[in-house]
């Protein structure tokens, strides 16, 4: 096992005259809780797309386990263990619970078209492995005896859990969470925070971009702060919480001289 699951190095991203993501290096390490924070507009959301192979990059490197993937497709880098989560709820209302986690199951299945029409044996063995993977996922987040339930009946908190369990049915070396706690109420975010260590604690390597600063700093283990694109703090969330860089990004430069002023 690799120590850093994810490794990027000169990572930028321009469009046309605005440079989104510039020049960043990062490294998650395997088997922790990895967040990205920042004002909005500093560039959290494209370092993501980059990351999972929505966008290409206009220069720089992306390594996934070891291997370079900047030039991969999402599928590919799926297939290699990327697996990820959206800020905008993306679920199929209309199919059940436990179909929407199977269709993550996608890079894991391997039978034939004419082996699935047919339903041979080996196409039948495949789907009792994904649908036991499926519910495992479901039992992880707390959804199992909710797998017959079309997904559109479930609570806004229960479908963030829902795409965790999608997520991590094909047990990825890497889950990437968009604003997980997006929209959630106090009790629905302390229950993904402990769903967030659950699975740390069962072996995931987390990168999460968050807004909520609680959240961020009751979980995290590391902490990458962008600004404008730009890496401006790389270090323990403590450590964070007192940069003057990473104060002067949040509340402003006057905001960040008074209370420097006031602690000196």
């Amino acid at each position: 096992m690799t120590e850093h699951v994810l490794e990027l190095t000169g990572l930028t991203r321009r469009f046309a005259g605005l440079l989104a993501v510039d020049g960043v290096d990062m490294a998650v390490r395997t088997g922790t809780i990895h967040a990205v924070i920042g004002p909005n507009g500093a560039g959290k959301t494209t370092l993501f797309n980059l990351i999972s192979g929505l966008i290409s990059p206009s220069a720089g490197m992306i390594r996934l386990a070891g291997e370079e993937v900047a030039a991969r497709s999402a599928s590919q880098r799926a297939g290699l263990g990327l697996a990820r989560t959206f800020q905008n709820i993306r679920v199929f209302g209309s199919m059940s619970v436990l179909e929407n986690v199977l269709t993550g199951l996608h890079t894991r299945l391997h039978a034939s078209l004419p082996a699935i029409v047919l339903r041979l044996g080996s196409a039948r063995d495949e789907e009792r492995r994904a649908v036991a993977r499926a519910m495992t996922a479901l039992d992880l987040v707390g959804l199992a005896d909710r797998a017959s339930v079309p997904a559109a009946a479930l609570s806004y908190g229960d479908q963030r859990r829902l795409e965790i369990a999608r997520a991590m049915a094909p047990e990825p070396r890497l889950l990437l969470l968009d604003e997980p706690a997006a929209g959630m109420n106090p009790a629905e975010t302390e229950a993904l925070a402990m769903l967030v260590q659950r699975l740390r604690g069962l072996g995931a390597t987390i990168l999460l971009v968050e807004h909520d600063m609680g959240f961020v700093m009751g979980i995290a283990e590391h902490v990458t702060v962008l600004n404008f694109g730009r890496r401006i703090f790389d270090g323990t969330p403590a450590a964070a919480r007192a940069a003057p860089e990473v104060i002067e990004a949040y509340l402003g430069h006057k905001v960040a001289a008074r209370l420097a002023a006031k602690h000196a």
